[in-house]
């Protein structure tokens, strides 16, 4: 069944960011997300690379988002 969720809507279900750590991302950096440490919020997934990270970054959560998608765009075309 999540399966078939997946394949229905994969950006619905898919890592912001493209499967990097958010923090990371929220400064202007890229680091590997680790799937095991995750988070939902409002709606979407996010990854962080440690819980140590995700702590961090669930601290002030939506200033981190906001960073994080600004940041984003720029990054993306970098890779």
């Amino acid at each position: 069944m999540n399966l078939n969720l997946f394949v229905a809507d994969p950006a619905r279900y898919s890592p912001q960011y493209g499967n990097y750590c958010a923090w990371a991302m929220a400064r202007n950096k890229l680091a590997k997300g680790d799937p095991e440490v995750w988070y939902v919020y409002e709606g979407k997934l996010y990854l962080n690379i440690t819980a140590r990270y995700q702590r961090k970054w669930l601290a002030k959560i939506d200033e981190e988002i906001a960073r994080a998608d600004v940041n984003w765009p720029t990054i993306s075309d970098k890779q």
